[in-house]
């Protein structure tokens, strides 16, 4: 049985590949900065971060929990263990939808605005160093 001829594909596996061990890097950066400062995860401050700029720009108010997990790439459930915690630390809130029982929205509490902001120039200054 002949051997598979890698030749064509290398370039695009090792492109992949690079792909994997920056996001690893970064990743791992992230979560060790923003852990030992701030007690957030990289996906924690995602979802402060997507929080915070929802108010931005429509003001304070709320999400619903699937359309963060849209923007975080989460499952479901990973979510709703990772909104947990938050609310748990005091940083979030959670809200049944009035209109359809079965939505829950989440908000940034007083708490979770400020860690937000608090780590937030952390979180720039790591991506700056591991993409730059």
């Amino acid at each position: 049985m002949a051997e598979p001829d890698i030749a064509p594909d290398a370039e695009l596996v090792f492109e992949w590949r690079d792909v994997l061990a920056r996001h690893a890097a970064v990743s791992c950066a992230l979560d060790r900065a923003l852990g030992d400062r701030y007690g957030l995860g990289m996906s924690e401050f995602e979802v402060l971060e997507r929080l915070w700029e929802d108010e931005k720009r429509a003001g304070p108010g709320k999400l619903r929990v699937q359309d963060i997990a849209q923007t975080v790439h989460l499952s479901q459930s990973a979510l709703s263990r990772l909104i947990g915690r938050l609310e748990k630390d005091g940083l979030v809130v959670r809200a049944m939808c009035e209109l359809d029982r079965r939505g829950i929205f989440v908000a940034l509490t007083d708490d979770g605005r400020a860690r937000y902001l608090e780590a937030q120039p952390v979180h720039r200054e790591v991506l700056a160093r591991t993409l730059g």
